[in-house]
């Protein structure tokens, strides 16, 4: 056996394959002259909020003094966390992190006042002020959305008192990604060569998808004996971040956490509710997909860490970084050349960082503020999973791209709601391609078998997080514990329920609650669900080249947050008021299960 494989320092990661900061601040003297801006800013909050309600113009003041700061705070914020996320381990990284953290703190202290001013102003007043002062009209949405909240903003002392311990409120949060990320030190396995693997998070991902099951099973072990010897301490992480979920809702006069994290984008809780219900009556197909798995595996016992190797061998399909880029602009061709040439800029621009190295954060997503170019992280690696995450985050990317250079900063940025279905729409319009040019039987079977573990993975899965993060937080409302033992019982019982008697819930999938960051995120993670389920609707419009839909989705990509999340998907032709979107998605899985069936059978 060869020495065993180590991850690349961050020094020792090519340039080209790095993203390129230097754009929001060449110099460390630019960043800190931003810094000294910032709090210098932090000292004209007091005289906007003393004449607030005097005139138009006061109002149109502090409206644009408040959000002014936040556009250089932001900037500042971004370039410290993507530095961070480069490498967790470096304590320059680190500190400056800490450093944007402690000011975000102060800022939202300095601004808490702001909403509390705006309700003050009685809807009479403030249409006469709205009236008299046209450049204040292009706020009206922004304060029309705070005016929706009347009866859940406090006073500005009492919201200033909140927002200046935002930052102890975030402890939990980020004792966990430190845990994540840089303490935790996971052990040595094999891979398929026998080659000794140091395990990473995104090591753990390849490794799970390999035909040996012996990998698998060491893999998934060895990942979950550093989680179970940490689970107490997770669990009190965890305890302590839903509670200051449970204690922000009651404070702000709200029923619950659930119903004042989906307020925050004026999304209905039925919208959650037919979500849960949904997929709990089509639990059946789920069943029928992993008995499926189990008789092509031909295993007595189906395990948790049999589930994402491919049913159809050895992958067919597998990419290097510069093959994913040009199957990518393949699969978007159908948006258009505009949304491919900013695709192009992005691989061009070095708006990505590729690789993963020692100590950088795990996953991948896209960050960026009005400012900066729309970054992207991934941890990649040759095979199609990072091509659909590379498609994924590149539908982030061009989201954030197209709103911020179509709408004004306070329209510069959209709802969590919408974002994940820019991203699963292109995630769909790669499958759509594949199945469009694919003849081969094999490569067929592939694609749908890597759909249908999208679809497991995506509306299942995060429906099943949905629904134990609805239980702990009612849990933890109620007074009771959430002690470790609480929390892996309850999430044994619903990782039974959803994958039925095919498969061997395995004790250490209890545990899983303890890895899943999203946990941390108040109700996030609904929205991978819902947004999966309405981007099939949309990539069908787009790839039968409906009238009007390439026009309509690039009016969802370019409308930021100018209306209410639930009007710009409306707009773009998908109500998720209603429950045709659902049905739609798990008739298309059905379909595809189908013949994917067939496909085996040959």
């Amino acid at each position: 056996m060869g020495a065993t494989k180590q991850l690349p320092t961050r020094a020792a990661v090519p340039t080209q394959l790095t993203w390129d900061l230097t754009p929001i601040y060449a110099t460390t003297a630019a960043y800190e002259a931003d810094i000294a801006q910032v709090k210098q800013e932090l000292t004209t909050m007091a005289p906007l909020k003393a004449h607030f309600t005097e005139s138009a113009a006061t109002v149109l003041a502090g409206v644009q003094g408040v959000l002014g700061l936040y556009r250089r705070l932001e900037k500042v914020a971004v370039y410290a966390s993507l530095k961070h996320d480069q490498d967790t381990g470096d304590s320059a990284n680190q500190a400056l992190d800490d450093q944007a953290g402690s000011l975000t703190a102060q800022v939202s202290a300095a601004t808490a006042w702001l909403e509390p001013a705006i309700l003050q102003l009685t809807p009479a007043q403030l249409d006469q002020f709205l009236d008299e002062n046209v450049a204040l009209r292009d706020y009206r949405h922004f304060l029309d959305t705070v005016r929706l909240q009347k009866g859940h903003v406090l006073s500005d002392s009492e919201e200033a008192l909140l927002a200046g311990a935002s930052d102890i409120f975030e402890s939990s949060a980020k004792t966990f990604d430190v845990l994540n990320n840089a303490d935790f030190e996971f052990p040595t396995v094999h891979d398929e060569q026998g080659n000794s693997v140091k395990l990473s998070q995104g090591v753990y991902g390849v490794l799970l998808e390999s035909v040996d099951p012996a990998v698998r099973r060491d893999a998934f072990t060895a990942l979950y004996r550093v989680y179970t010897q940490f689970r107490r301490t997770l669990a009190s992480t965890l305890a302590g971040q839903v509670k200051v979920h449970n204690f922000d809702a009651q404070v702000h006069h709200y029923p619950d956490a659930r119903t004042a994290a989906l307020a925050a984008n004026q999304i209905p809780t039925s919208v959650y509710d037919s979500l849960v219900s949904s997929v709990d009556d089509h639990l059946d197909l789920l069943h029928r997909y992993v008995a499926l798995r189990k008789s092509i595996l031909a295993v007595d016992e189906l395990h948790m860490y049999d589930l994402y190797t491919p049913l159809t061998g050895k992958p067919e399909l597998t990419y290097t970084y510069e093959q994913a880029q040009a199957t990518a602009l393949k699969a978007l061709k159908v948006l258009g050349p505009d949304y491919l040439k900013h695709v192009k800029t992005a691989f061009a621009s070095r708006w990505i960082d590729v690789v993963e190295n020692k100590g950088k954060q795990s996953g991948a997503y896209s960050s960026g503020m009005y400012d900066t170019a729309p970054y992207i992280l991934l941890n990649w690696q040759d095979n199609i999973d990072n091509l659909y995450t590379l498609v994924h985050e590149m539908g982030h990317s061009m989201h954030s791209y197209l709103t911020t250079h179509h709408q004004p900063y306070q329209y510069g940025d959209y709802s969590i709601f919408v974002a994940e279905i820019a991203s699963t729409t292109n995630e769909n319009l790669l499958t759509n391609y594949f199945l469009a040019t694919e003849t081969d039987p094999k490569i067929r079977a592939y694609v749908l078998n890597y759909y249908l573990d999208g679809f497991k993975g995506t509306v299942y899965r995060q429906t099943q997080f949905a629904e134990f993060e609805q239980w702990v937080h009612e849990q933890a409302a109620a007074g009771e514990a959430l002690t470790a033992d609480r929390l892996s019982k309850q999430y044994l019982a619903l990782n039974q329920r959803y994958y039925g008697d095919a498969v061997v819930s395995d004790p250490q999938i209890a545990d899983e609650w303890a890895r899943i960051p999203h946990f941390y995120y108040n109700y996030y993670v609904y929205q991978y669900a819902t947004g999966f389920a309405a981007a099939s609707t949309l990539a069908n419009k787009l790839t039968r080249k409906q009238p009007r839909a390439v026009k309509d989705y690039l009016g969802y990509l370019q409308a930021g947050s100018s209306e209410f999340p639930i009007e710009v998907m409306r707009n773009a032709g998908v109500d998720m008021t209603k429950t045709a979107y659902l049905d739609d998605a798990f008739a298309l899985f059905e379909q595809r299960l189908t013949e994917f069936e067939s496909l085996i059978k040959k």
